[in-house]
């Protein structure tokens, strides 16, 4: 099982660069978008279901704004969109596709980068997204969560750590929020279960020569229950060519859909 996890930062500019003709050539699953940036409305048929995908959106409401999307190549049994919670569900932060005992989702977490006022709501989120994840990881059930959380884990996941220790996506608080995940509830950082090499990035700044200097963070993953993460062998991050300013990450499971 593949399973490829993309923030395109605006589905339509990514088609533009060559996302879809690539997207056919992975073998992939199931694909999980983060920032479609568009109402389905506003899609072609090939974004909308690219060939050999089915695809499921959640939209936000507010046009040209967040958006999440999950292709995949069998159809779920199950396609749950939002969290039940108001205030993210109207931006279009996450969609889960069910496949037996298996859940894989796609999730967008707020940026803070902004100001206070995101960086609040924010902080909100991950409040509010603790005690679902913990029922999750309780349920007979396994679970792979795809996505832009917009943290870094540990030093080893910037380039920059000293000079981002104020910054959004890397404030204490933040990396203390995954570490509970990770250490007391139990979630898998699948990634790091498989490549434990320095200067694996997946987001890069547009400012100055932060891709080619490969100054990044890591700020996608795939976060799962233990049972299936054990079973990733895999990793890729692909930076040959580029739809966004995040790369995809594509991590193969020996697990059959």
């Amino acid at each position: 099982m593949r399973i490829i996890s993309a923030n395109l930062n605006g589905i339509r500019a990514a088609a533009r660069k060559g996302f879809f003709t690539w997207l056919s050539r992975q073998r992939a699953d199931v694909v999980c978008i983060q920032e479609t940036k568009a109402q389905v409305h506003q899609l072609t048929s090939d974004m909308l279901e690219p060939n050999g995908f089915h695809g499921y959106f959640h939209d936000a409401e507010k046009k040209g704004y967040s958006g999440v999307a999950i292709f995949s190549r069998p159809q779920p049994d199950n396609v749950r969109i939002g969290l039940d919670l108001p205030e993210w569900d109207a931006e279009g932060r996450f969609i889960q596709a069910d496949y037996g005992d298996l859940s894989v989702a796609s999730l967008y977490l707020p940026s803070g980068s902004s100001g206070e006022v995101r960086q609040e709501a924010k902080f909100r989120f991950m409040e509010q997204l603790t005690p679902i994840m913990e029922r999750m990881i309780n349920e007979d059930r396994q679970y792979i969560l795809c996505g832009d959380w917009n943290i870094v884990h540990k030093e080893i996941d910037i380039k920059n750590w000293k000079s981002n220790q104020k910054n959004s996506g890397c404030l204490p608080e933040e990396r203390a929020w995954l570490s509970m995940l990770f250490d007391e509830q139990g979630w898998v950082d699948v990634f790091r279960e498989v490549n434990q090499k320095p200067d694996q990035y997946t987001w890069w700044s547009n400012r100055g020569n932060a891709r080619a200097n490969n100054v990044g963070w890591r700020i996608d993953y795939q976060i799962a229950t233990p049972r299936i993460a054990k079973s990733a062998t895999r990793d890729r991050i692909y930076k040959d060519k580029w739809f966004s300013d995040h790369a995809p990450l594509i991590i193969d499971y020996d697990h059959e859909l």
